[in-house]
């Protein structure tokens, strides 16, 4: 129905995991919507080459250097903007990986790969961000979760542990934004199957039939920044109809 609207002119949004799937739709929407966005990826090229295509429809969308799994690196580049006299009004914590493995197959490593990046990362970006917010007076951040954050299946140990894990971490962290900032709203986006790379490389006979577009998902999270200061919402649910594994 043409989707969501709403002016995000003169804020400053940072995406992780911003360069496909998902992470680009919402970049898309964000720069549509008029904010200025950073797209943080390890997926370098694929970053830049969204950032050049943004910008030549005049899209202030630019290309930040991150790896979510190292603290040091996101507290950096939060020190970088600072020190440029910027911030992030809006933070987007999209950034994610799976291993689908059996736990009887799984490594320490692709554990650690998995939690750190689906769990530690955004909470990362959430204490350099969500401190910088209640000094400026407001902000919002929003943590992309997923079906598994309420309900698991085999072979998703890890990514359900990390998404459950987020999932609790958001709802602490809307608690504490009530107490200490009015201004500040902090949503957690439970997201069904999408017809992206993150689903259809790791399964390509995947039913697409089953999923649902990144582009509603990211609908989704413009809906969660237009709601006023004063109203909140805590959670959303946007899952395909024929969602398997909700609720």
């Amino acid at each position: 129905m043409g989707g969501v609207r709403v002016d995000l002119g003169g804020r400053q949004a940072l995406v992780t995991g911003g360069a496909r799937g998902l992470g680009a739709s919402i970049t898309r929407a964000l720069a549509g919507a008029g904010a200025s966005v950073l797209v943080a990826d390890v997926r370098k090229e694929q970053a830049r080459e969204l950032c050049e295509e943004l910008g030549r429809d005049g899209r202030d969308v630019r290309f930040v250097e991150m790896d979510v799994r190292d603290a040091e690196a996101v507290a950096g580049v939060f020190r970088e903007l600072e020190e440029d006299g910027q911030h992030v009004d809006v933070l987007v914590n999209n950034a994610a990986v799976d291993v689908s493995k059996p736990i009887e197959h799984l490594t320490a490593e692709e554990v650690t790969r998995v939690v750190t990046t689906n769990l530690l990362g955004p909470m990362y970006l959430c204490l350099e961000s969500y401190r910088r917010m209640v000094a400026r007076g407001g902000g919002r951040i929003v943590n992309i979760l997923s079906t598994a954050s309420n309900r698991t299946w085999t072979e998703a140990g890890p990514y359900a542990a990390g998404k459950s894990g987020l999932r609790a971490f958001t709802h602490t962290l809307f608690q504490e934004a009530q107490r200490d900032c009015p201004g500040i709203g902090v949503t957690g986006i439970i997201a069904g199957g999408m017809e992206t790379p993150f689903i259809l490389e790791r399964f390509p006979d995947a039913d697409v039939s089953m999923l649902q577009s990144p582009d509603i998902v990211a609908d989704t999270v413009l809906y969660a920044l237009s709601v006023p200061e004063g109203s909140v919402v805590p959670e959303l649910v946007v899952v395909p109809r024929k969602e398997p594994s909700w609720p």
